[in-house]
């Protein structure tokens, strides 16, 4: 039993306030790469390059300011850069062809694939009832899907078929960067990841820029209607990648999924009020089924901090004994989005030793 005294503590209440800041966020970009879709403004790569470019002097100059030397190889943060940057593309390219509450109830699917790359590259065990949770979530992204194809409100978008499964592609690799960026953040350092992710990828944003977006950034007409939301976006991209961390450190990745869910809620309440559309039934019962699964796969999962600092200490000195070798601490951190929505993970506790996850 939950002792409610226990539960609504000031860690407990700092938790939630960030959550619901950080669920906004996810909502803002959806908003406003939605903003820009109808605007006929298809820029995806552009919408991202400017937080790159923030990451990159943020965190590159507290990175300069240490001095300390890199507790990870470079050349992996060019790999994760490029995945992340694509993951990003794809998600907003979205926005192009299918409504933003699809997009905010399909980027769920990074969930079962946290859980899958956990689970073989981690070699983190799952419990049951974890995969009963996921099979819920994906029944209520199938409803998403059936929902856009049988919809007599086009609304929805141009083609939202195409839409989900460009979604459905960003947030497999979603999946990838919250696996990596929770390995690289404990065996490394998350200020060193963040500059070096900003870095890497505003250089592969700026070349996709110019060899796919050349032309549409020419011929947009740059007036306030349009530049707001091109800021707007990278701005609140920002904010995320530096909040999640915090979260994650002082409740795990389950509080920041359940937390990331109400971005879907916040969706719907904009696509009602700001576009005055209808929302069709569906929507809401894929949206009970993924707020169920979700349910079910965190149910119970109550840990023991102090079991799990000892585990983290553990597999710290293990990782120092190899430490040139692989610096392999684990860690918590998962972004992107919701990236769990995704951009984070959903998987949580893995590492490089065997776990269960209850």
């Amino acid at each position: 039993m939950v002792n409610l005294d226990d539960f609504w503590t000031k860690n407990t209440l700092v938790d939630l306030g960030l959550g619901q800041v950080l669920s906004l966020l996810v909502t803002s970009t959806g908003f406003l790469s939605s903003e820009l879709a109808k605007k006929g403004i298809n820029a995806p790569t552009s919408q991202s390059f400017l937080n790159y470019v923030l990451l990159a002097l943020v965190y590159g100059s507290i990175m300069l300011c240490r001095r300390q030397a890199l507790k990870a190889k470079w050349y992996y943060y060019i790999l994760l850069g490029a995945v992340d940057v694509e993951a990003n593309f794809l998600v907003v390219k979205a926005y192009q062809y299918t409504s933003i509450t699809s997009v905010m109830l399909l980027d769920c699917w990074t969930i079962p694939c946290v859980l899958f790359l956990t689970w073989f590259f981690l070699k983190t065990k799952y419990r049951f009832k974890k995969f009963v949770g996921v099979v819920i979530c994906v029944a209520g992204l199938v409803v998403v899907v059936f929902s856009d194809v049988h919809s007599a409100d086009r609304s929805s978008g141009s083609n939202p078929i195409k839409g989900d499964l460009l979604v459905i592609a960003g947030a497999t690799l979603y999946g990838v960067t919250n696996v990596s960026e929770e390995y690289f953040v404990k065996s490394a350092d998350r200020v060193e990841l963040m500059a070096f992710l900003g870095f890497f990828g505003a250089i592969i944003s700026a070349i996709q820029i110019v060899v796919l977006e050349r032309d549409e950034l020419q011929s947009i007409h740059w007036t306030a209607g349009a530049t707001f939301p091109f800021v707007g976006f990278s701005v609140a991209m920002f904010l995320f990648y530096s909040i999640v961390p915090i979260l994650l450190k002082i409740s795990g990745s389950t509080m920041l999924n359940l937390s990331l869910l109400t971005s879907d809620m916040w969706a719907v309440l904009i696509r009602i009020f700001a576009y005055n559309e209808k929302v069709d039934w569906m929507y809401f019962v894929a949206f009970a089924a993924v707020t169920i699964g979700l349910i079910v796969y965190s149910g119970g999962d109550k840990i023991d901090h102090n079991t799990a600092e000892v585990a983290d200490e553990e597999a710290g000195a293990g990782c120092s004994e190899n430490g040139d070798a692989a610096g392999s601490s684990k860690a918590e951190y998962g972004y992107g989005w919701k990236q769990d929505g995704s951009s984070s993970s959903a998987a949580g506790e893995g590492g490089a030793e065997k776990s269960w996850v209850s």
